[in-house]
């Protein structure tokens, strides 16, 4: 991924204002260490920060055509680029780079807006046509809003609209911001936002919830086909391993796909050599044949934590060439300040979440990875989340399932996005492909409901009716008949992020608001924040971090809190451990 910078329309004087677009995107360079680009035309200015992943030697942007009519800045990964570029009627387009995004400028000329609907990948572009008068700009983000993306405006001057990565590159030019939605595109031509993103499971209050059967043999097929196509990288790569169920299966079926590539690499190597007639067993500059490397794993948490236990499990299990880092509670209290600005929400399931990502990925980086595979999106998928087990029936399960995978990018692909690109490393969720998703939003919601403790239903093999387990059955048995997973890491009950890192991460946040928010200020809470007043000391704290970070309430306006739904009768505390259910699986209690 990469960072984008958009000023539209800009009444004033383009040149003068250039210094100030390149200082306000140098805010989220972090996001693209690698280059830096900055294009001027008649009545706007494009800005990119440069993560190179794809089309390492030749990908700069903004990308241009031949004229340049047409300029591009693009944040994500378009993982369909090649059968894309077959497609196009235009037999004669010339691409001036081999970079995955270009070919949305000849998809443009060829599809208009129709373009967004094309791209199978992670994405937010802003793209400028300056071949008509007045000039046009399309904007889009991706279906769920993997990739982040703001626009804003200034009342003074509402023509003149900005677009960027992240809110801190345009708060001090509008006082209007808005989180782009997902699955959406901008047209100025209209001035308005349109969806072009509308699954067969999108509209739950309109239409009867899926009752497809579950095809187990689909989904396992459809989520490997998923990692495989995210494996598209120039750059070394690893995956996130918790050891919990999620990453422990992207992590699973990414080794086995990695020891493909190896073999064919290998194989390769061996035709090469096996036709040389001079005995030359390299490339054509002498240097010898590398075989694809070996998947690296991360993880990261508190000493003894549940989940370093379990990923040293998975990653034994796997193969992979395991990395495990720990933190303290004093080394992610001192950290929340800098997650919480790079973040840019003050939800506190998010920020409990994102600290120890934080921390995990610039140990990642420092190793040399650019790119890692996560596994964020399955709990909203399959209703994964513990407080799901009271959900009243079918339909009630899936329409929160839907309005969770609805609000990813507020939450989970926010977290999962910036705790990352804070340091130049980009994630990739293999749970959220199209494809994925249209298999297993469709599934009847009755497969996917689940009891706990007591109450637990056994299926015919003796497994738990437990959380997602549907997913867990359809890779129990593998065609080739080697496990995908150990029984103790593919039944493991859910723990949420920010509580497997630990359970102390968590206590200490709360135990260290509690000295730094008085009563008195969290009484007062509602009087200095009316809109998304925080009811703890510990949400008061982050909210107040916030604040001076982006003291805008158009900056607040933008943040969205995560809470399981109070209509349940479930606790509003986020932490899987508040959910009753949470001991009950381990002491066998209902």
């Amino acid at each position: 991924m990469c960072g984008i910078y958009c000023c539209y329309n800009y009444k004033g004087d383009l040149a003068a204002f250039r210094p100030r677009a390149i200082a306000c995107s140098k805010r989220q360079r972090h996001r693209g260490p690698d280059w830096s680009g900055c294009f001027i035309a008649q009545d706007s200015i494009l800005v990119h920060e440069r993560l190179a992943i794809v089309g390492v030697d030749t990908g700069a942007q903004p990308l241009t055509n031949e004229d340049k009519s047409l300029i591009l800045a693009v944040n994500g990964e378009i993982y369909n680029h090649v059968a894309l570029r077959k497609g196009l009627k235009d037999k004669s387009a010339k691409f001036k780079t081999h970079s995955d995004c270009e070919v949305i400028m000849h998809l443009y000329k060829e599809h208009d807006t129709g373009v967004c609907n094309m791209l199978d990948g992670m994405f937010s572009f802003v793209l400028l046509d300056q071949s008509v008068t007045p000039s046009r700009v399309i904007a889009a983000r991706d279906p769920i809003g993997i990739t982040t993306l703001y626009m804003g405006w200034h009342s003074s001057a509402p023509e003149t609209v900005f677009f960027a990565s992240e809110m801190k590159c345009i708060q001090d030019e509008c006082d209007t911001i808005k989180a782009f939605p997902p699955g959406h595109f901008y047209d100025s031509n209209k001035g308005e936002l349109t969806r072009y993103y509308n699954p067969t499971w999108w509209n739950t209050d309109e239409t009867e919830p899926p009752h497809n059967p579950t095809d187990y043999t689909l989904i396992r097929e459809t989520l490997e086909t998923a990692v495989k196509k995210r494996l598209m990288s120039e750059v070394p790569y690893g995956v996130l391993l918790s050891g919990g169920l999620d990453s422990s299966l992207i992590a699973s079926i990414a080794a086995r796909e990695t020891d493909k590539l190896a073999e064919a690499q290998e194989a390769k190597r061996k035709r090469r050599l096996s036709v040389s007639s001079n005995g030359w067993v390299g490339d054509d500059e002498g240097q010898p044949l590398a075989a694809w490397p070996q998947l690296h794993s991360f993880a990261i948490g508190l000493e003894g934590a549940p989940d370093l236990i379990a990923a040293r499990k998975a990653a034994d299990f796997l193969g992979t060439v395991h990395h495990e880092y720990h933190f303290t509670v004093e080394e992610g209290l001192d950290a929340i300040a800098e997650v919480i600005y790079h973040l840019e929400t003050y939800d506190v399931t998010t920020v409990r979440a994102s600290t120890p990502m934080y921390l995990l990925s610039r140990k990642i980086k420092a190793m040399g990875v650019k790119m890692v595979l996560s596994g964020e999106g399955s709990d909203e998928i399959f209703g994964g989340y513990l407080y799901f087990h009271a959900a009243p029936n079918a339909k009630d399960f899936h329409q929160e399932c839907v309005k969770r995978v609805k609000n990813l990018h507020t939450a989970d692909c926010l977290r999962a996005n910036k705790s990352t690109m804070a340091w130049g490393l980009e994630a990739r969720v293999p749970f959220l492909d199209k494809e994925f998703l249209e298999v297993s939003m469709n599934i009847d919601a009755k497969d996917k409901m689940f009891t706990k403790g007591g109450t637990q239903q056994i299926d015919e093999d003796g497994r738990p009716r437990m959380e997602k387990y549907i997913l867990r059955k359809a890779f129990d048995c593998a065609p080739d008949g080697k496990p995908y997973l150990p029984d103790s890491i593919l039944w493991r009950q859910k723990e949420q992020f920010s509580d497997g890192v630990g359970y102390s991460w968590i206590d200490g946040m709360k135990a260290h608001s509690e000295q730094v928010v008085t009563d008195q200020q969290l009484a007062d809470a509602k009087n200095r924040w009316p809109v998304g007043t925080p009811e703890t000391k510990e949400a008061y704290w982050i909210r107040e971090i916030f604040e001076h970070h982006f003291p805008s309430d158009a900056a607040a306006g933008t943040a969205v809190r995560w809470v399981p739904k109070q209509e349940w009768g479930v606790s509003s505390d986020p932490s899987g451990r508040a959910v009753a259910i949470h001991t009950a699986a381990y002491d066998g209690k209902a």
